[in-house]
């Protein structure tokens, strides 16, 4: 195992679709309308993440200053943040474009809504099948830096920040027992509101590009910031794995996915 690089590593996490499987009646309503099919965690990570806030922010700027883009209806809550599914498409294109020019990688974990798994594996509880998503997002990664700085938009309570702390450890201890080493890299997690954070921003286009492809079968979002994606694990796409884990090697197109 390789010394860790001396320097900071900043990680941007944020989600698409919801964990919720059923309504207050205990109804399966998963794939219902308001109810996603899948959901996906998934983050940024970058080592100058300065340059990206930036460039967000003139970007911004130039948006709210443009006689064509000014007037639209959703352009206030556009100047707030960017965010994909309400974007119109010229601001779509506009921050896709960016995106592509920024230095930063992604990773990505979607889950399946399956009831036998979600009662079985976590007995039906909804913060359990997150957080085991968010153990498994950070398993492979916090050894490769000295520094690792962890930014989640915000989750309100103290109590749910200490629970997802303790699911980056479960991630690490099993990173741990599977290569008999130990990680001892600094790891600090902070919630953060999405709008004080500009990063938050791209990993929501990342998201929906993700969420785009598997709910749609639309890839050209996706194809579009490919290169910037080191990892999209199908979790519970049993009938493909292990071709399920999607990298340079084996990069992900929704042909290669079973149907939802």
């Amino acid at each position: 195992m390789k010394d860790p690089i001396d320097g900071a590593n900043y990680f941007f996490v944020d989600e698409s679709g919801d964990p919720t499987f059923y309504d207050r009646n205990g109804n399966l309503i998963v794939g219902q309308p308001g109810c996603s099919p899948i959901l996906i965690l998934g983050f940024i990570e970058a080592t100058e993440p300065t340059l990206m806030r930036r460039a967000l922010t003139e970007l911004h700027r130039e948006i709210a200053a443009d006689d064509y883009l000014k007037d639209v209806p959703s352009i206030a809550k556009t100047n707030v943040a960017f965010h994909a599914k309400d974007d119109t498409p010229e601001i779509r294109e506009k921050v896709f474009k960016l995106i592509r020019t920024f230095d930063f990688k992604a990773q990505f974990v979607v889950a399946r809504k399956i009831e036998r798994v979600f009662r079985n594996t976590f007995q039906a509880s909804e913060r359990d099948f997150y957080d085991y998503l968010i153990s498994l997002l950070f398993e492979n990664v916090l050894h490769r830096y000295s520094r690792n700085r962890i930014y989640f938009s915000q989750r309100g309570s103290r109590m749910r920040q200490a629970r997802l702390e303790e699911a980056i450890q479960q991630g690490i201890n099993k990173f741990e027992a599977r290569w008999k080493t130990r990680v001892s890299t600094e790891i600090l997690v902070t919630p953060h509101t999405a709008v004080g954070e500009p990063c938050f921003q791209v990993i929501d286009y990342m998201n929906w590009a993700v969420y785009r492809a598997f709910v749609k079968q639309e890839m050209r979002y996706y194809r579009f910031v490919e290169s910037k994606i080191s990892l999209l694990v199908d979790r519970y796409d049993q009938l493909k794995y292990p071709k399920n884990w999607y990298n340079r090697d084996n990069p992900f197109d929704i042909e290669k996915a079973s149907p939802l």
